[in-house]
């Protein structure tokens, strides 16, 4: 018989001991080892927080982006990357409407002032270009002082055939005269328009021609350019001067600086006629608020001893009736050129009744005629005072006098010499009109006309 042992007993109770110290210890190893891995990931990521992002430096160059379609291999530019870019989202850079000459040369100057040579070649043309001109054109857009004249840098000079072929001019600032214009020579196809031809300005050191094209409507340009800058003597270069008199082109200066007309901005020079040694146009003015007011004729012939284009003619009828409108109250009779009964026109200045004065009017038009003699002290000029009929001979004569020489001190006032004018009087004995109606009574309007100075031009 086994015999039982109490559990009471101090020998039994170091055996349980013993037996159950041995089986928790794997696990107290165990746990142990958790917290230890626990402990080592805590410690691993605080370090992470603080530690700062790792970069990585490099000197080497992004490589430019490269056309790989492109045969040539070229780099594509920040333009043609922002037009492709457009074009992928459907929207493609704005180009010139064709069938507008005016969008057109717009759109050829701002490439230019642009230095966008690239674009200003495909707007204007292969068959307008040739090498040499591509060269000197993209010296001219790269010039420091290229620049477009504010605030009209295009100008259509006119018409060389009715709808068909126009001429547009690039005007340049800052330039000299005879230097400040590109032409196109437009040609329109199917409605749409195109550089048939350019006209590029002389380069520094080249001479400056009269005009930079010498057809038909270049000369008509040219002169009408001169006029308007009241520059007689290169007036007179594009003229014959048997057919078209110094006091016509003295008048049309006139005209155009107190009429303050200017020409037209659309189709100013309309082709009438075209032959081998045959032209015209007819010239568009307007007043100075934009109204339209008159026309008037231009014609050129040239002959085969003289291959140059001359103005052989200037019908100025519409223009003088337009002046007489607009300042006289359509009196045609009041005009500053009327016809010389000797031949051409004569130029002729107003005076108030009774008066030798002369007004504001007067003196404007004869500063013109004073910048005419300047330019050549051996022309000459005659004076002719006249009156109305109320009043003596006697009287008349004296006033008319006074009215001839009133015309010469003032020209002398202004530098002409005094050996270049001759006066005379005249008195009422040249009226223009009649100064009484058919029925006897007075004519106020006739009388008016009367009163004036005519001035021959002995050029």
């Amino acid at each position: 018989m086994t015999d039982f042992i109490s559990p009471n007993t101090s020998e039994s109770r170091n055996a349980w001991r013993q037996t159950s110290t041995r089986s928790k210890a794997p696990l107290i190893a165990f746990l142990l080892l958790v917290l230890l891995a626990m402990s080592v990931t805590l410690v691993l990521l605080e370090f992470s927080k603080k530690k700062p992002p790792i970069t990585q430096k490099t000197t080497t160059p992004i490589a430019p982006i490269r056309n790989v379609e492109d045969p040539a291999i070229k780099e594509i530019t920040p333009r043609k990357e922002a037009e492709d870019k457009l074009k992928e989202m459907g929207i493609a850079p704005k180009q010139p409407d064709a069938t507008d000459p005016l969008d057109l040369i717009t759109a050829i100057g701002n490439a230019l002032a642009n230095k966008d040579m690239a674009a200003a070649e495909k707007l204007i043309g292969s068959q307008a270009l040739t090498a040499d001109n591509i060269e000197r054109l993209k010296k001219l857009s790269t010039d420091s002082h290229f620049k477009l004249r504010a605030p009209n840098p295009v100008r259509e000079v006119g018409e060389l055939e009715i709808n068909k072929r126009a001429r547009y001019s690039l005007e340049l600032a800052d330039q000299d005269i005879g230097r400040d214009r590109i032409y196109f020579d437009l040609l329109k196809e199917a409605g749409l328009w195109k550089v048939e031809k350019l006209t590029l300005p002389p380069s520094a050191g080249e001479p400056i021609s009269r005009a930079l094209i010498v057809d038909s409507l270049g000369i008509s340009d040219a002169f009408l350019l001169a006029v308007l800058d009241q520059n007689f003597s290169l007036a007179k270069e594009f003229v014959n001067s048997e057919k078209v008199s110094d006091a016509t082109l003295a008048g049309l200066c006139i005209l155009f600086e107190e009429g303050n007309y200017r020409l037209r901005a659309e189709k100013p020079l309309r082709a009438m006629l075209q032959k081998d040694d045959l032209s015209s146009f007819l010239a568009y003015v307007e007043a100075s608020d934009g109204s339209q007011a008159a026309q008037f004729a231009i014609t050129l012939k040239k002959n085969a001893n003289d291959p140059n284009w001359v103005i052989d003619e200037l019908n100025l009828d519409q223009l003088l009736s337009d002046y007489a409108k607009r300042f006289a109250g359509g009196d045609v009779y009041y005009s500053p050129l009327i016809k010389n009964p000797a031949g051409g026109d004569t130029l002729v200045l107003y005076f108030d009744f009774d008066e030798e004065k002369l007004t504001l009017r007067t003196e404007r038009q004869l500063a013109i005629v004073a910048m005419i003699l300047k330019t050549d002290t051996k022309k000459k000029i005659h004076l002719s005072g006249h009156t109305d009929a109320l009043g003596s001979a006697s009287y008349n004569q004296n006033l008319s006098g006074d009215r001839a020489n009133s015309v010469k001190d003032y020209l002398i006032k202004t530098g002409v010499d005094p050996l270049q004018i001759v006066t005379a009087a005249k008195g009422l004995s040249e009226p223009r009109r009649p100064n009484v109606k058919a029925d006897g009574e007075d004519d106020p309007e006739g009388r008016r006309a009367n009163r004036r100075t005519e001035i021959y031009l002995d050029f």
